[in-house]
């Protein structure tokens, strides 16, 4: 048996750079060797591009340099030899990436010029699922509830006084929690905007939604769309953050996922039909974490969507996939399997 050729990218020049590094580990545990031949292009914090044996300590400075082909005859990765390039041709390329330039629709724009299949998102879906702004008005379009919100573009003011006090301010386009803070009160809130802008120009100001945050694991396949189990976030202390800024690797410091989330089952039906239509709506394909508030009133409210999720032991997609009966070694085979069968429209 022939084994496909499959490249896995991972690393990037994001914030969520080490979690991308965590996140290739464990789908390099997961790969079938009899049925892939992996290639592992990791992207340094600087931008270079390097072949490496696996997303292990060291792979930085031990690989080769190497690059996807923008030219779509070549559909492969050309590697530096000596003074010239050897192309390896490839069948499908998994995008480990996470965050700005992972999730945003930069790497799967790459992507499509190569013509070599990709797992997950495209580039109009990743793009508007990153803008949180975005996402929330054509959310709201398809009838489905979003936080009240306001945006701050580059070199606008707000006024702090027409505001109702809490809020979160957010980064619009970037990944996890980074940037992001809760004000409770006006004068908290220009350096919050200051805080959020370190990480984009865009800033998201939205009201604090009160409920449970619960998410839902997304998988489309052939014959539909697969939704994992419900997970809840209990949290110790302050805000949900999915990742420490310090040490982004070592997860939340906060807070814990159960799953399955211990919430009624009509509850549990119903988030996973919210994340079902937000998914449709907002145009997404593959794989993706669609992360919601459930009201004490029953009204499920969307938070965002990942369109490349956490990979890692302690995400939260690979458990729900893994509480509904799929580990992260079937979820990666239909992910391949879809996107092969030339799913993405």
């Amino acid at each position: 048996m022939t084994r496909l050729k499959i490249a896995v990218l991972f690393g990037g020049s994001s914030e969520e750079h080490l979690i991308s590094v965590k996140s290739a580990q464990e789908v390099s545990k997961n790969l079938d060797p009899e049925r892939y031949e992996p290639f592992y292009v990791g992207i340094t914090t600087s931008g270079a591009w390097t072949l490496c044996d696996g997303p292990e300590p060291g792979w930085e400075t031990a690989g080769t340099p190497a690059m996807l082909s923008p030219d779509s005859s070549t559909r492969g990765l050309l590697v530096l030899d000596g003074n010239s390039y050897r192309t390896i041709p490839l069948d499908v390329v998994f995008p480990v990436l996470h965050g700005t330039q992972g999730e945003d629709g930069a790497i799967q724009g790459l992507l499509e010029l190569t013509g070599i299949p990709y797992v997950g998102c495209d580039v109009p879906s990743s793009a508007l699922c990153m803008d949180k702004s975005l996402a929330y008005v054509v959310a709201a379009a398809a009838g489905i509830a979003t936080p009240s919100h306001w945006v701050v573009a580059a070199n606008e003011n707000i006024e702090p006084e027409g505001l109702t006090y809490p809020v979160f301010v957010k980064p619009a386009r970037s990944g996890s929690s980074f940037g992001v803070s809760k004000v409770s009160s006006r004068t908290e809130l220009l350096s919050a905007v200051v805080t959020a802008k370190q990480y984009d120009s865009k800033v998201l100001i939205e009201e604090a939604v009160v409920g449970s945050e619960v998410g839902c694991a997304i998988l489309s396949e052939r014959f539909g769309l697969v939704a994992g189990e419900v997970d809840r976030i209990a949290l110790t202390h302050g805000f949900f953050r999915i990742h420490q800024e310090a040490e982004p690797e070592r997860g939340s410091d906060n807070s814990t996922p159960i799953v399955p989330a211990d919430i009624s089952e009509d509850a549990r039906a119903l988030v996973q039909e919210t994340a079902k239509r937000i998914y449709r709506a907002l145009g997404c394909t593959g794989l993706a974490r669609v992360d919601m508030f459930l009201k004490d009133d029953g009204t499920v409210v969307l938070n965002e969507v990942n369109t490349l999720p956490g990979l890692t032991s302690y995400s939260r997609y690979p458990r729900m996939m893994a509480a509904a009966g799929l580990p992260l070694a079937e979820v990666i085979d239909r992910l391949v399997d879809r996107t092969l069968q030339g799913a993405r429209r």
